[in-house]
């Protein structure tokens, strides 16, 4: 097949891409490296916010138009899959449907109906957007709704959700969210995460315990880092001889997971049902994940007996809580670690993800 993936979230796009490659398949990976985080891709699409940075991006996005033609499948990350505004996207992904087999759409983070069904229906106990029935009203959640609701994003969002071959959804809670509205082309496959061929051995637990937590930039209170970090430093202060604290903030992946590397335990997204591709990436190191891990997520996987997350609720008593006990308990690490890489062995290993991916494929091609 000839497959063209724009844009990137958090590696997904890039990981795919590689497997893809290696499975036989020409593919063709054009993003912006998903901003800070400089994820590989083969062709570079950053746009410069400079006086002329607009201009010389639309440029190159026009001149690219010609090379995105004639593919079997084209998968986009986003309904903002380009760095311009909405109204610019349209002829562009109108294109791309006229000349390309099939269109394939991710739900993999932000847009309208994740926004919509979060803020209005309230589908989920929690979420970026709401606590049970009460709307969150942080200034990162606020300006989500202002650029996703009533606006060009949600009808682009929803002109590429009616008129794309199938939607595909990474996490529990995206396809919770596309089943209220496509539940016929709304299909779950889970983010694919690297494995290490040898990966390092377990062994016995000794202290400190290493916490780690990565802060996203401008995003501190909307994904409950604040929260985590607050509870995390109370843990640190209040055993000195038994915990380290790692803090990092904005840096590039491959420094990123230098940093992560060594860590006993990573603090990843308190509003979550499911970890994401962070918390995976640090499971399948050995690195035990503390955030989303409700019965929602292993049900999706038709897991009944690996449960290695440690979940917690989104507030500071719960995270607390769950760190306090974890740094009382040192007989417990060591199985929560190697549970934490045969979880992202069995169910997000590169190559099974990349196997749904092509089964997707054909099935669409087929059609």
């Amino acid at each position: 097949m000839r497959i063209l993936l724009l844009g990137e979230y958090s590696n997904v796009h890039t990981t795919l891409s590689k497997v893809l490659k290696q499975r036989g398949h020409e593919v063709l990976l054009i993003s912006n490296g998903d901003f800070w985080k400089n994820y590989p891709r083969d062709i570079d699409l950053s746009r410069r916010y400079t006086k002329w940075g607009g201009l010389l991006y639309w440029l190159k996005v026009i001149m690219l138009l010609p090379r995105l033609r004639n593919f079997d499948i084209v998968q986009i990350i986003n309904p903002m899959f380009l760095e311009l505004k909405a109204q610019r996207i349209f002829p562009i992904y109108n294109y791309l449907k006229k000349h390309n087999k099939r269109i394939v759409l991710c739900a993999m983070g932000m847009d309208h109906y994740w926004v919509d069904s979060c803020t209005n229906h309230k589908h989920l106990r929690y979420s970026d957007f709401n606590i049970h029935d009460k709307v969150r009203t942080n200034k990162d959640a606020i300006a989500e709704q202002a650029d996703w609701l009533n606006t060009p994003k949600e009808t682009l969002n929803k002109h590429i959700a009616h008129t794309c071959d199938a939607i595909v959804s990474g996490l529990y809670e995206y396809w919770a969210t596309y089943q209220l509205y496509f539940p016929q082309k709304n299909i779950f496959i889970p983010f694919p995460i690297p494995i290490e061929t040898q990966p390092e051995e377990i062994g016995a637990f000794h202290y400190p315990l290493r916490i780690f937590i990565g802060i996203s930039k401008n995003r501190h209170e909307y994904k409950g880092t604040d929260i985590m970090l607050k509870a995390a430093k109370a843990i640190a202060n209040k055993y000195p001889s038994k915990v380290i604290l790692h803090e990092v903030k904005g840096v590039p992946f491959n420094e990123y997971q230098q940093i992560m590397n060594g860590s006993d335990i990573i603090l990843d997204q308190l509003y979550s049902y499911t970890p994401a591709m962070n918390g995976l990436l640090a499971m399948s190191k050995g690195i035990i994940c503390v955030g989303g891990g409700e019965p929602e997520n292993y049900n999706i996987l038709n897991e009944n007996t690996l449960k290695p997350i440690i979940n917690v609720e989104p507030n500071y008593e719960s995270v607390e809580t769950a760190l306090e006990e974890l740094v009382l308990a040192p007989d417990k690490i060591q199985k929560l670690k190697e549970d934490s890489i045969h979880y992202v062995e069995k169910h997000h290993d590169e190559n099974k993800v990349a196997k749904q991916y092509e089964d997707l494929y054909w099935r669409l091609l087929r059609a």
